[in-house]
């Protein structure tokens, strides 16, 4: 997409903050300043991001021009290798700037709870919920985040009756964000004895992950049960009531945990998720009262849209929100996602900048 005019007014706005930031009166509100400063460094990693890109498309010009003439076989052999080494320095830069233009959601740089829960699909929808947690765990491996299982519950077959975790690093919600939504597999289950090929369907819900000042919660606000902790299949795990289950009265939002041996320990994890789904809630609120302003709904992160099916006979992985696909699902089974996910985030970000450039 051509974004030069958007470009354009992004050199003014940065000139203009240029300015601001040369006056000496800035330094009066500390707050005010480094916001702006912050600002100033995304602008100007942005341009020179974008004039290298530009730099790259005017070489890759004059080299095939250059192919239209007459020259040495040997010289045109090297022009060809840097042809196609411009094409792919291109392909990632494109993708980049797509993901540098615009300002960074509020939520990119927190860290992430994910909630991984089977829907449809019985003992197999379990299954899968196993696979996608070690899925999503080998991709925070290969990121550097940390990991943190928060709650997990195992049914009878050795799947998962639901499993909350917690991300932690760099830009974890801005890689995790658009996986909220139904996961549907389709493949042979290990328990089908006949070889028939099953569809179930997982749900996956990323929570940004809140802290006490973003969601104030009051004491009376809450109701608090305490249980006892159970395994699979209702097998008592626990001769204590250390399993805590806390209810938000305004909202009704109820969050459970059991994962610890500690009552004191499982009320700080559902306290933790419950803040969590709270600002959730608060922040798909926002965004409602200007659903009606866009063109598409396209990657809200609903988790009740299905977004994604991973069809083993195929080897094939398909989004369905911005028809993205990759043809190995082995390697993505284990972890190997992340130019994958690049690809949506660029694909989502594409929407959102012929919005805002249609809304101009």
């Amino acid at each position: 997409m051509d974004i030069s005019s958007l470009i354009v007014r992004i050199r003014e706005t940065f000139a203009d903050i240029e300015n601001q930031l040369a006056e000496p009166s800035i330094f009066a509100d500390r707050q005010n300043y480094e916001e702006i400063s912050r600002e100033h460094q995304r602008l100007s990693k942005l341009l020179k991001h974008y004039d290298q890109l530009m730099k790259f498309r005017i070489e890759l010009d004059e080299n095939e021009k250059m192919l239209t003439e007459e020259i040495d076989p040997e010289f045109k052999e090297v022009i060809t290798v840097d042809i196609k080494e411009l094409h792919e320095k291109i392909t990632v830069y494109d993708r980049k700037l797509l993901n540098l233009v615009l300002p960074p959601n509020e939520n990119d740089s927190r860290n992430t709870i994910v909630e991984i829960r089977p829907a449809a699909g019985g003992d197999e929808a379990g299954l899968f919920c196993g696979d996608l947690l070690r899925m999503y765990s080998k991709f925070a491996e290969r990121k550097g985040w940390r990991t943190e299982i928060l709650d997990l519950s195992e049914n009878a077959v050795g799947g998962l009756r639901e499993v909350a975790f917690s991300l932690t690093g760099e830009n974890v919600f801005r890689f995790m964000k658009l996986e909220s939504g139904v996961h549907r597999v389709q493949r042979v289950p290990t328990t089908e004895s006949a070889g028939r090929i099953h569809t179930s369907t997982v749900t996956v819900a990323v929570l940004p992950e809140a802290k006490e000042v973003d969601v104030k919660i009051s004491p009376e606000e809450l109701r608090i049960d305490v249980f006892r902790s159970s395994g699979p299949g209702g097998q008592s795990v626990n001769t204590t009531d250390s399993a805590v289950r806390v209810t938000h009265l305004p909202t009704g939002i109820t969050v459970a945990s059991q994962q610890e041996k500690s009552q004191h320990r499982n009320k700080e994890i559902a306290m933790r998720i419950l803040r969590s789904r709270i600002l959730e809630e608060k922040q798909r609120a926002e965004k409602q009262k200007h659903a009606a302003q866009r063109r598409s709904q396209i990657g809200t992160g609903d988790r009740s849209e299905r977004i994604r099916t991973y069809n083993f006979p195929q080897n094939r992985v398909t989004d369905h929100r911005f028809n993205v696909s990759n043809h190995n699902l082995p390697e993505t089974m284990e972890g190997d996602i992340e130019a994958f996910i690049e690809e949506l985030i660029a694909s989502d970000t594409t929407r959102q900048l012929e919005e805002k450039l249609d809304a101009k």
